[in-house]
């Protein structure tokens, strides 16, 4: 967990640490995590994104003689033993076929390239011009740390508690029904039911949604009768990590990248539009002999997100994504410009320096 909005702040824990150690009836609670809660949204600009496709070799022309096709046999090995990922990249228009990416094991040092052909997203080819095209196929695009020991957990522990966080993150972005609108049940379980401010959230934010209880900050969510998702492939790229966290608890971030592609639900909608979703949730699983929690649930420390094409300013509890003729009608936003594809800068940061400048613009989708 980094600095900033993600950190508890030490007062706090000192309070909480002194009623502990002062043998209050019971475990003490966890403290609150709605303080640090932070959502940002991104609307598309009218005529844009560029769509793009993955970057494909030059096409060399002629030849001087075997000597020349020698040296660029040379090269070619040492790309691929130096980048194979970019080799792949050159195979594959950036649409369904092109080889995936390996996980992401950590923060990538620049964003996916913008350079190819413009390719349209389609029925057949959601993916079309999106670098998504080479990520994962839901779970399979969230890298997993290898366990150890840490804090008050074995090594064997701390691996089941990886396995269940990516299981909220299924349970609550990836879930077919939920992303229908349906109530995130299975998400919901393994939230630690004593956080009594989280319980709050939960239980207003899907019946009278708002800025502070907006349940998109957690979850995924289309409305049924607006939109429908295209397949039933939902793309990913991100990671999870973890710490030693306080009173001995294990701490564990997951950042991750959603692409949704998404049309009207009328039957014989054809515009494909993309949804992009990016989340920052922090978890701790706490040591049951110094906090109350049920078994096999964790406690909320942070949660961030950072949405493009997912409606601004709108509270409904959806998403609500935009097509071409809403884009061409409405007026950019006054926030700054941001790839919503950008690994390369954390949460964080992102949000800092967005600050309060409101909706921002998506350079791509």
């Amino acid at each position: 967990m980094g600095k900033g909005e993600e950190s508890i702040p030490d007062e706090e824990w000192e309070r909480f640490l002194r009623e502990a150690e002062a043998g209050t009836q019971g475990a003490p609670e966890e403290p609150s995590a709605r303080a640090r809660m932070v959502a940002r949204q991104l609307r598309e600009e009218a005529g844009r994104p560029e769509p793009w496709r993955s970057q494909p070799p030059a096409r060399r022309q002629g030849g001087k003689g075997w000597y020349a096709v020698g040296l660029l046999v040379v090269a070619a090995l040492l790309v691929v033993a130096l980048d194979p990922g970019r080799v792949a990249g050159w195979f594959g228009g950036g649409g369904g076929e092109s080889a995936p990416l390996a996980a992401e094991s950590k923060r990538p040092d620049q964003p996916p390239p913008t350079e190819g052909t413009a390719q349209l997203p389609s029925l057949e080819e959601p993916f079309n011009g999106s670098p998504a095209g080479q990520w994962g196929d839901g779970t399979a695009g969230i890298g997993l740390p290898e366990p150890r020991a840490t804090g008050w957990m074995s090594k064997g522990q701390v691996g089941q508690a990886l396995e269940k966080s990516r299981d909220f993150l299924a349970a609550s972005s990836l879930d077919p029904g939920v992303l229908r609108g349906e109530r995130p049940r299975k998400a919901i379980a393994l939230i630690n039911p004593h956080q009594e401010d989280v319980q709050d959230y939960l239980a207003t934010a899907f019946g009278a949604p708002s800025r502070e209880n907006d349940p998109l900050l957690l979850f995924s969510r289309f409305e049924k009768t607006k939109t429908r998702l295209v397949g039933d492939v939902v793309k990913t790229r991100g990671r999870i990590t973890y710490r030693e966290g306080k009173r001995g608890a294990v701490e564990v971030t997951t950042d991750v990248t959603f692409v949704y592609p998404v049309v009207r639900a009328p039957a014989g909608s054809n515009e494909v539009t993309r949804t992009i979703v990016r989340r920052e949730v922090v978890m701790s699983w706490d040591d049951p002999a110094k906090v109350v929690v049920e078994p096999d649930t964790f406690s909320l420390v942070s949660y961030k997100v950072d949405t493009t094409n997912g409606g601004c300013d709108t509270f409904t509890g959806y998403f609500t994504p935009t097509f071409s003729a809403e884009r061409a009608a409405s007026r950019p936003g006054d926030g700054p410009e941001v790839d919503p594809y950008d690994r390369s800068t954390s949460m964080e940061t992102r949000m800092r320096e967005a600050g309060d400048a409101g909706c921002g613009t998506a350079t791509r989708s």
